[in-house]
């Protein structure tokens, strides 16, 4: 069965935007992967097609009516083993390992959250499961949802042309990925590191490790301190 994407937003035209190019738009193209976009307006009842309404209890902006929305929901008629999800700022982070996980199903629903937010009797009554893609508000959904499915999209299988290309990569292993270097051997006077030419992979590996765990301890101390609760500490051998 093909992984799909099913996203559901006042904006429609906004998609596929980047992923109809590069690894994503050849692999869409290919049919490794399919995008249905959904108009939420078209669930509207009124003859102005009105979406949104006054927060309750008062205070600026819009919210998403819950009518119009479960609506929207119900006639997308995505089966009950497909993830339900809300792009939204108060959700919960996403990480790689979620995003192996949607990969690894036959894709979610995304709901584009747009105005002050969504009705929350909505999120409740549809299951809906609310991501964030970072500890920053944008103007609506469909960027986040954008990111999300092309951080599912490179992992299905024919997609990247190497399969370890998805493995040995930033937070594969609880890690920031180590630096990486090309031709020409030395640039403004910067040369690549000898051991990378040296033809020892065992070196390689060894100078790759340690340097992720340098780097990941510096730029990432959260990444590093999960990971070091994770690792067993070594026994002690004695007399």
């Amino acid at each position: 069965m093909t992984w799909r994407a099913t996203v559901l937003t006042l904006f429609p035209e906004m998609f596929p935007g980047p992923l109809g190019v590069s690894l994503a738009g050849r692999a869409l193209a290919g049919g490794l992967w399919a995008l249905e976009v959904r108009d939420i307006r078209n669930s509207a009842t009124d003859r102005h097609r009105s979406v949104d309404d006054t927060p309750a209890g008062g205070g600026p902006g819009m919210v998403l009516r819950a009518d119009v929305l479960a609506r929207a929901i119900d006639a997308a008629e995505v089966s009950p083993d497909r993830p339900r999800l809300l792009m939204s700022p108060r959700g919960r982070p996403l990480t790689q390992s979620r995003v192996a996980e949607l990969a690894g199903g036959t894709g979610p629903l995304i709901v584009c959250g747009r105005f002050e937010g969504v009705d929350q009797r909505v999120i409740e009554a549809r299951g809906l499961e609310e991501v964030s893609i970072g500890d920053y508000v944008l103007s609506g959904g469909e960027l986040p949802a954008m990111t999300l499915i092309d951080a599912c999209v490179r992992l299905l299988p024919g997609v990247m042309g190497k399969a370890k290309s998805g493995a040995d990569e930033s937070f594969s292993h609880g890690l920031l990925e180590y630096p990486q270097y090309t031709r020409p051997q030395e640039f403004e006077g910067r040369p690549v590191p000898d051991v990378l030419l040296s033809g020892d992979h065992a070196r390689v590996d060894a100078w790759r490790q340690a340097e992720a765990e340098a780097l990941t301890r510096a730029r990432r101390p959260d990444l590093w301190a999960a990971r070091s609760r994770q690792i067993p500490p070594k026994s002690k051998t004695g007399g």
